[in-house]
């Protein structure tokens, strides 16, 4: 008999990689030294084009640095590589990560395109080691209860899915990096955008609650795709997606709100509806017969979760797989129309804030509308969504 695998508590810290310690990587950052404080990883190693000071290391020791990525990872020999860099760049550094005997934690999108997405997937697959993708949401325990809660037939049959974000960005949040806000970069696709990247999780988190996960359980997408802000991608978009399930699911987003609200996840059943705000893990059941019920579910965290999985093969959270679904919406998106400029008729500039922003009129009330009717801007007889949307299968 094959001895039991040591508790993670009691192995030796893992040596992680960090790439991109900046700005959303901040919080890889911190959660790495959480899970130092437990015993469990090491911070061996940060690629940055510019070197973390002292005041960003705080507490994490001295860790190599390199803007060389593939010289970090061998000089290190890092067994975990966590990547949060910019969209084009995910395919290739997973790739490399795994070439060096890393298994990778890949920050949302995957790739910006569904040929890259299936290159890195099936290269990272073929070396044996393994990559969560970092849909956070994903890692909510709200979700397997949701569709458990669908499966007893809690509210019926299921007559599509509906999600909301509603978001407030600024002009300096586009101005954060070269690639942001950009289709194309340098003859490369990045595919950044309100649908692909900043309320992703809308449309991960929609399709897992619809069982459509994987890219054969859609049939067909639809989009619609705008921009307030002089940008090249999507800042008010709105998607519908044909599954082979029979019902649809949507996902309206803008970054042009009045204010940011949480965004949020419906059910509509032919009995009832369940309304998931997957950042805050808050589900409210709502069915015909019974009272309102609202709970609030655990996390599991999604470098715990790898951690687990390398250690006993605890099953992945977001595997590549799990997201073939949201790629084809990035591919939808991709191959588009380039987003049509909304008329200055229907926004207004903000100066008040830190930096100058856009707003949509009555966005709000569009993004809700579509969540609740299952519709697109077009349909919902938005004044500026026109012409009809671009199909793709």
């Amino acid at each position: 008999m094959s001895p039991m695998p040591a508790p993670l508590s009691v192995r030796e810290p893992l040596p992680v990689v960090l790439a991109g310690a900046r700005g959303h990587g901040r919080s890889h950052l911190l959660n790495i030294h959480r899970l130092e404080r437990l015993g469990l990883v090491r911070l061996a190693g940060v690629c940055e084009l510019r070197p973390l000071d002292a005041a960003e290391l705080d507490g994490l020791g001295d860790p190599a640095q390199s803007d060389d990525f593939e010289a970090l990872l061998a000089a290190t020999g890092a067994k975990l590589a966590v990547l949060s860099t910019p969209i084009q760049t995910h395919a290739d550094m997973a790739l490399a990560a795994a070439r060096h005997g890393a298994d990778v934690l890949l920050e949302k999108p995957p790739a910006p395109s569904y040929a890259e997405f299936r290159r890195m997937a099936d290269g990272v697959a073929q070396t044996g080691r393994a990559c969560q993708i970092g849909f956070q949401s994903l890692g909510s325990h709200a979700v397997p209860a949701v569709r458990d809660l669908i499966a007893d037939g809690a509210v019926g049959e299921v007559r599509g899915v509906g999600a909301a974000g509603a978001w407030v960005r600024d002009e300096a949040y586009f101005r954060r990096a070269p690639w942001a806000g950009r289709r194309r970069l340098d003859g490369l696709d990045v595919v950044d955008g309100a649908l692909t990247n900043p309320l992703a999780h809308a449309v991960a988190t929609a399709l897992a609650l619809a069982g459509t996960t994987r890219a054969e359980d859609v049939a067909g997408i639809e989009t619609e795709l705008f921009h307030a802000h002089a940008i090249e991608s999507d800042d008010t978009s709105a998607v519908r997606v044909a599954t082979t399930a029979g019902f649809p699911v949507t996902v309206a987003a803008t970054l042009c709100a009045e204010e940011t609200r949480e965004p949020y996840v419906v059910v509509h059943g032919t009995r009832g509806r369940i309304t998931f705000w997957y950042r805050e893990d808050r589900v409210l059941l709502q069915r015909a017969g019974h009272g309102p019920e609202e709970t609030v579910y655990g996390r599991t965290d999604l470098l715990e979760n790898l951690l687990a999985h390398v250690a006993d093969g605890t099953p992945l959270c977001v595997p590549p797989e799990a997201t073939g679904a949201f790629m084809r919406v990035v591919e939808a998106v991709r191959t588009a129309p380039d987003p049509l400029p909304l008329p200055a008729a229907h926004w207004r500039a903000e100066t008040g804030g830190s930096a100058p922003r856009r707003v949509v009129a009555d966005v709000e009330k569009l993004v809700d509308a579509s969540a609740e009717q299952l519709r697109l801007y077009s349909e919902l007889g938005a004044p500026w969504a026109s012409p009809a949307p671009a199909e793709a299968r």
